[in-house]
């Protein structure tokens, strides 16, 4: 038996039954010889990490746009807490971590520079509108590694694709990232706001703070015990503590996620992003690598899929060199 098959009989035996069994995986939509070593769902986790859209993340707005500091969240650093998350649950219920890890890894490189400010402007401009989570399969079915995609397994796709909206993941690995997703960014989110000064602990109303806890800690232990106890053939919370997880949502989207001082910024992200769309869908004057897509799906796609991959960095960067004028001088 190789290294690979070892593994596969261990989840067999040890793995809940109704855990995504990686020998029971649909495959690839090319195929591909086995893994002596790895399993599918090793080799797409693998495949996520080192792949240039996974380490753009690392200069994707979470939600503070350029923060001034060292530990507010990335796209990056949120894709990491929910894979950690999220992991945590799968292993709880002895479910398939591999697969959820590679679910998690790969479930916001479809997002955006400027976070759901980016998003929502190339919805407007995108003539077929624009939903990250179907970018994030894009970029893992068609856009890495030069227009050949990562070739990822059905299932990772699968829970790619259903992490957050419409309908559910067709594994239960896929159904703990969504709710992994949630857990992970409401309560860094609130980190986040607190160390921004926009909120303070204390303004969590009390009958929230009574069922989930006062710190960071507390409420994503309490989280993902919920979750952990009352997952049996869905995953799912208790009804006490989804009423009090909703509400704390309701509170971050009233408080942080539209009113605060840390969306202001917001309105000049997406006119940056509206002038450099119209910019190369006039121009037509993309990178080489977008030359099939313009030619096989039209400009539109192409620009869209361009300005969806940029960085906030580069996305600056890029717009600086069309249209701020450089300083003039004689040598």
């Amino acid at each position: 038996m190789t290294v690979r098959e070892q593994t596969e009989k261990i989840e067999q035996t040890v793995l809940s039954p109704l855990a995504a069994l990686s020998k029971n995986s649909k495959g690839r939509n090319s195929f591909e010889e086995h893994c002596p070593i790895r399993t599918i769902y090793q080799r797409d986790c693998d495949r996520i990490i080192h792949c240039k859209s996974f380490r753009r993340l690392k200069h994707k707005t979470q939600v503070f746009l350029a923060p001034e500091g060292d530990h507010y969240r990335t796209r990056l650093t949120h894709t990491l807490e929910v894979a950690q998350v999220a992991r945590t649950i799968a292993r709880a219920l002895r479910l398939n971590e591999d697969l959820t890890y590679a679910i998690a890894l790969g479930h916001d490189l479809g997002h955006t520079p400027f976070g759901h400010a980016g998003e929502r402007l190339l919805d407007s401009v995108h003539p077929k509108g624009f939903k990250h989570y179907e970018q994030s399969l894009r970029v893992v079915e068609r856009l890495e590694r030069d227009g050949k995609g990562l070739n990822l397994s059905h299932e990772v796709k699968d829970g790619i694709l259903c992490h957050t909206k419409g309908k559910e993941a067709s594994t239960l690995e896929g159904r703990i990232v969504r709710i992994a997703d949630k857990i992970a960014y409401i309560n860094h989110d609130i980190d986040d706001a607190v160390r921004a000064k926009l909120l303070q602990s204390c303004d969590i109303p009390s009958e929230i703070t009574d069922v989930l806890g006062t710190s960071l800690t507390k409420r994503i232990n309490t989280l993902v015990t919920s979750v952990v106890e009352n997952s049996k053939d869905n995953i799912m919370m208790d009804d006490k503590t989804q009423k009090s997880f909703n509400s704390l949502h309701k509170f971050m989207f009233d408080n942080v996620y539209v009113t605060s001082l840390a969306k202001a910024e917001e309105g000049k992200a997406q006119e940056l992003l509206k002038q450099l769309y119209e910019y190369f869908v006039k121009e037509q004057t993309l990178p080489p690598e977008y030359d099939y897509i313009i030619e096989h799906e039209g400009i539109d796609r192409a620009v869209c899929d361009y300005i969806a991959n940029m960085s906030d960095v580069y996305a600056m960067y890029i717009y600086k060199e069309l249209f701020i004028p450089k300083s003039w001088g004689v040598l």
